[in-house]
């Protein structure tokens, strides 16, 4: 037997009559007024007790067809929400976005205040060192009075008009001839021995745009192809670091062009260091950088993902200590050529003249090292062709100009009115690929290249 409680519950099997008298006197003491107790016999003839309370709140109950309206009116009111919680999450994923942006742009805006400082000072100094200079009242240093070494001649430079004096020396020292006629000093094949395509620069073309970053990382940055690839590597593998940040590891790699141009990358390297800046290289199947915060060049080598080779660069200025005019850390600054592997950076010996250096791309020795008598920070970029450093003008005018070069074969240097067009206003990085014969450079946010023409030599 089986009592049933009409919009309650039902009950055990078998209780007792009592005991359901006794419950039906319970449910009337806690509110009920209209309780019923009905005992009859059900279909199979067994005997059913049926206990009924009414409804405190419904005075009818509803018909099945209003119980599905409900129903159907609470699962709207719930896809509803679910579409509204869905659109909270896109908008919170949104405003998580632009507070990443915002700490990269706090991140910029603080070094940017104090490279400005740093300028300033050094600006002021510059402005001294000109007075005294213009009152006839040039204070003995150390390098003046160092005895030049034998076999040296020392070449004086007084420019009093412009600022591009910081350096008002350069030492040259004389090499056999025959060393001269089988290799010239900055390592590439002088006129007669076969046609490396050398020469000096005269012309620089319009910039290509290749591809544009997506995001404020890629403010700047540096990119490049390798000009001796090597194995898996080919011609058109192409690299990409977006250097906006305070911990850069990403380098990008894409196998073909057509990859790179759409930002479909084929791998993703994490440096197990940091790097600085937009001077790195790839060159005969590795990648050359600064290490953040230190005048160390570092050789990772792609294919096998490790470090090859670590090297401090005596005496080098770092972390915003001679940077080109831009900014942004750039006081170690790698480059190639025909010849190979160079750095280029400034020293206080140096008085921040850019200094030249052709590294061992092996083990990062430094073979043999020059000092122009090219202010660093007054130049806004500098590539090497055919062992000549060219530096650029400005990095914000679209009418800029190659404005200076200097041969390391002669020790000669000189000054250039080949037009450059800084098309956005903004180039962070400039280098020349040899094989190519091209320069790549990264104009705020856009990849691009520019076509070169070069005199026979």
């Amino acid at each position: 037997m089986r009592f049933f409680c009409a919009r309650c519950c039902s009950f055990g099997p078998e209780m007792p009559a009592v005991q359901l008298l006794l419950l039906a006197c319970l449910v009337w003491d806690v509110g009920a007024r209209t309780a019923q107790l009905r005992k009859a016999n059900d279909q199979s003839g067994r005997c059913q007790y049926t206990f009924s309370v009414a409804s405190p709140n419904e005075s009818s109950c509803p018909e099945q067809s209003q119980a599905m309206s409900v129903i159907h009116n609470l699962q709207r009111d719930s896809s509803t929400q679910r579409l509204d919680l869905e659109a909270t999450k896109a908008r919170l994923s949104s405003l998580e976005s632009l507070l990443r942006d915002k700490s990269v742009l706090e991140e910029e805006k603080k070094r940017l205040r104090q490279e400005n400082e740093n300028l300033a000072r050094r600006l002021e100094s510059s402005s001294q060192e000109v007075a005294r200079l213009r009152r006839g009242q040039c204070p003995q240093t150390r390098d003046t009075a160092r005895a030049v070494p034998p076999g040296s001649r020392e070449v004086s430079t007084w420019n009093l008009d412009t600022l591009a004096f910081q350096e008002l020396k350069s030492e040259l020292t004389e090499v056999p001839a025959s060393r001269i006629l089988k290799e010239s000093p900055s390592g590439y094949l002088r006129s007669g021995e076969g046609d490396t395509g050398c020469g000096e620069l005269v012309w620089v073309g319009e910039p290509l745009t290749l591809r544009t970053a997506e995001t404020i990382t890629g403010k700047y940055g540096v990119w490049m192809r390798d000009p001796k690839p090597t194995y898996p590597y080919t011609q058109e593998t192409t690299w990409r670091i977006d250097t906006v940040g305070t911990d850069v590891r990403q380098v990008f790699e894409y196998d073909l062009i057509s990859q790179f141009m759409q930002g479909y990358p084929s791998k993703v390297h994490i440096l197990p260091r940091p790097l600085e800046s937009t001077g790195a290289v790839v060159y005969s199947g590795s990648l050359y950088f600064q290490g953040a915060e230190s005048r160390t060049v570092i050789r990772y080598e792609l294919n096998t993902e490790t470090v090859k080779a670590e090297k401090e660069i005596p005496g080098a200025g770092y972390h915003g200590q001679f940077p080109y005019s831009w900014g942004g850390y750039t006081d170690i600054d790698l480059a190639v050529d025909e010849a190979g592997l160079w750095v280029i950076y400034s020293t206080d010996e140096a008085k921040g003249a850019i200094v030249l250096s052709k590294l061992n791309p092996e083990n990062l020795e430094l073979e043999q090292t020059w000092e122009t008598n090219i202010r660093k920070q007054s130049v806004a970029n500098a590539f090497i062709i055919c062992g000549t450093l060219y530096t650029v003008s400005s990095y914000t005018s679209a009418d800029a100009t190659v404005n200076f070069a200097y041969d390391t074969g002669t020790g000669i240097s000189k000054t250039l009115t080949i037009p450059f067009k800084n098309r956005y206003k903004y180039s962070s990085m400039i280098d020349y690929n040899p094989l190519e014969k091209k320069l790549f450079a990264w104009d705020n946010l856009n990849m691009v290249t520019y076509d070169i023409k070069l005199s026979k030599m």
